[in-house]
């Protein structure tokens, strides 16, 4: 297989690849490199491909699939390998902000269950399920300006609402 044939073959899948990378390494950079050594392998194989492959993107997939579990694999067996000493234990400052950070989360969570039902309704749609306004139009029967309006107010009232429990318990720790 010469370079045009194999451009011509395999280049289409690039979108798919990356895709298939970024979803399981979970940032661009690791999608990227995973790409790149998804074709350089392929590259490398190319007189060896069995003519009889149905899908191009498809096996490209899989060889991708199987690079980034196998990367993924990869820096826990070296983290397990370390000895004690040499791992990083957490300090305590990300202990204490672990713990704001949980406490914080459930203030938001008690001020969202204190919401009108439409607006909590709203707010767990599209904050925390992360649904499009599109879905939510169709289950809620209301227009994307209404959802907007709404969802402004709602946000705006968990803010202040927020903001003011903070401030209270701030004043009263010092």
């Amino acid at each position: 297989m010469d370079a045009n044939e194999f451009k011509r073959r395999f280049l289409p899948c690039h979108q798919k690849l990356y895709r298939v990378a970024f979803r399981l390494m979970g940032n661009a950079l690791d999608a990227e490199d995973m790409v790149q050594e998804t074709y350089l392998r392929l590259w490398k194989k190319r007189e060896e491909l069995p003519p009889d492959i149905g899908s191009m993107e498809a096996y490209s997939v899989a060889i991708i699939r199987n690079l980034c579990l196998d990367a993924l694999k990869a820096p826990q067996m070296e983290e397990e390998q370390r000895p004690i000493e040499e791992l990083d234990m957490p300090q305590a400052r990300s202990l204490v902000r672990e713990v704001e950070l949980k406490d914080e989360a459930s203030i938001v969570h008690r001020i969202i269950g204190d919401l009108p039902e439409q607006q909590r309704q709203l707010v767990k749609m599209r904050d925390v399920d992360d649904c499009s306004y599109e879905e939510i139009e169709q289950v809620t029967g209301l227009t994307a300006v209404n959802i907007r309006v709404l969802l402004s107010r709602a946000r705006k009232k968990i803010r202040e609402q927020f903001n003011a429990i903070n401030s209270y318990e701030y004043g009263k720790n010092q």
